[in-house]
C-alpha cells in the first residue's frame, strides 16, 4: 500500500502553480499574480559566467557556504547597504535562493513541535516551510493599516516559541514597517531569548523617499538576529536561485549541514553571475525602479473609484497592493471568475492566512505600462461586474 506523508497532507498546495495552470488555459489572461520583475538580470551578470566555464574545476562541487568571491562582495554589499558589519560573531552563506535560505533557518533553530511567529497576512512559503518541519505556524493579525502589533506578538510567546518572522517590505501587502517598530521585535526577540528573522528580498524596492531598514544592523543583535536576502526580485535573477543569509555563528555548523544534504553547494555558474550582478550593485534596481512606479501609481489611482466595492490600503514598498473585496463570495472562486471570464489573475488572500473576508494580491512587478493598464482595467471591470450580480 501506498502512504502519504500526513506532514505533507497537512502543507497548503502551492498557488502560483494552481493560477499557473488557470492562465495556461485561458490565453491571454494577463497575470497580476507572481511576483517577478520585467527586466532581466544585467549584463554584466551574463557576461561574468566566462569566468566560471573558463576554470574546469568550477564543474565540480565547491564550499557548501558559497565561493570566496561572492561572500567577499556580499560582505561589502551588507556593510554599504544594510550597515551589518560581519565580525567573528555572524557568518555568510550563500543559499538556492530566499526560500531555501528560510529552509536553513527553521530547521536548524527547532524541532518537531516547536512554534513559529508569522504575522498575517503572512508569505505563504514561510508558512508551508514551519509545517513541513513538524512545527506550528503561531498566527498574529497585523493592523487595519497591516502593520505590527508588538503587544499581540509578546502574548503569542510561549515556552514553544523560537522566532519571529518579519517580511519587510512586506509580502503580500507592500507595507513597510519603520525602524523604531523593527528594533521593537527585536528587543522582544533578545528579552525572551528566541530568534528574529528579517526577510528582505525587497529591500530596494521602496517609494516615496522611504528607506528601508535592516534589524540586523542593530548593535549587539549578532546571537538572535537571522537576516535573508535574495537576488530574485532586485537583479531579475528569479530562476538563478541565489540569495544568502546572514546568521549567528553558532548557528553555522548546523546550517552547513541542512544545505550540504539538501543541495551540496548552491548552483555555481549562478553564484558567478550574482558576483557580476553585485558588482552593479543597487543602481540596477533602482534604474529600473522608475518604471515600477509609475505603473503602481496608476494602480492605486485606478482603484479610486472602487472605495464602494474594494479596500486598498496605501503601500510604499516591494510591488504588491492587497485589495480586501466587500463580497461574501469566496476569493478563490473570485480568482477563477476573474480568469475564465476577464482573462485577468490575481492571487487569492487565503493563501496568504487571511481566512475572514475576501482579500486579493495584486503583483505588477513584471508588468509594462500598457500592459499594466489593460490588466487593471480587466480586473476593474471584472469586480464591478460579478459584485453587481
Amino acid at each position: 500500500m501506498n502512504h502519504l506523508s500526513s506532514r505533507m497532507t497537512a502543507v497548503q498546495s502551492p498557488i502560483i502553480p494552481i493560477v499557473g495552470q488557470l492562465i495556461r488555459d485561458n490565453a491571454g489572461t494577463i497575470s497580476l499574480g507572481q511576483g517577478v520583475v520585467f527586466y532581466p538580470p544585467p549584463e554584466a551578470a551574463i557576461a561574468h559566467i566566462t569566468k566560471f566555464i573558463n576554470d574546469p574545476n568550477n564543474h565540480k562541487y565547491q564550499a557548501v557556504q558559497g565561493i570566496r568571491p561572492l561572500i567577499e562582495i556580499i560582505t561589502q554589499k551588507l556593510e554599504e547597504d544594510n550597515q551589518i558589519k560581519l565580525n567573528n560573531k555572524r557568518s555568510i552563506l550563500v543559499t538556492a535562493g530566499g526560500n531555501m535560505a528560510f529552509v536553513n533557518a527553521i530547521l536548524a533553530i527547532t524541532q518537531a513541535g516547536d512554534e513559529i511567529i508569522l504575522n498575517t497576512p503572512y508569505y505563504f512559503n514561510h508558512e508551508m516551510a514551519i509545517t513541513m518541519a513538524d512545527c506550528q505556524p503561531v498566527l498574529v493579525a497585523t493592523d487595519e493599516n497591516y502593520q505590527l502589533r508588538p503587544d499581540a506578538i509578546k502574548q503569542a510567546i510561549t515556552d514553544k516559541t523560537r522566532a519571529i518572522v518579519t517580511i519587510s517590505p512586506n509580502n503580500p501587502t507592500g507595507v513597510i514597517y519603520s525602524e523604531p517598530m523593527l528594533r521593537e521585535i527585536n528587543q522582544i526577540c533578545q528579552e525572551k531569548g528566541i530568534y528574529h528573522i528579517s526577510d528582505e528580498p525587497y529591500e530596494y524596492f521602496t517609494y516615496n523617499g522611504i528607506k528601508h531598514f535592516s534589524p540586523g544592523s542593530i548593535q549587539g543583535n549578532e546571537n538572535h538576529t537571522i537576516s535573508l536576502y535574495s537576488l530574485s526580485k532586485a537583479y531579475g535573477f528569479a530562476s538563478w536561485r541565489i540569495g544568502y543569509m546572514v546568521i549567528p555563528k553558532h548557528l553555522l555548523d548546523a546550517v552547513k549541514k541542512i544545505q550540504d544534504t539538501i543541495l551540496i553547494c548552491p548552483p555555481v555558474i549562478s553564484q558567478y553571475a550574482a558576483v557580476g550582478a553585485l558588482n552593479i550593485g543597487k543602481k540596477y534596481c533602482q534604474q529600473n525602479l522608475r518604471e515600477i512606479a509609475k505603473v503602481r501609481d496608476f494602480i492605486e489611482e485606478s482603484f479610486i473609484d472602487l472605495q464602494d466595492i474594494c479596500t486598498l490600503i496605501p503601500s510604499d514598498g516591494a510591488f504588491y497592493l492587497f485589495l480586501k473585496i466587500n463580497t461574501e463570495i469566496k476569493d478563490i472562486e473570485l480568482v477563477e471568475q476573474l480568469i475564465k471570464n476577464y482573462q485577468v489573475a490575481v492571487l487569492p488572500g487565503t493563501t496568504f492566512g487571511m481566512t475572514e473576508g475576501c482579500y486579493l494580491r495584486i503583483a505588477y512587478g513584471s508588468l509594462q505600462q500598457s500592459t499594466a493598464i489593460e490588466g487593471i482595467e480587466r480586473l476593474k471591470r471584472g469586480l464591478k461586474e460579478i459584485l453587481s450580480r
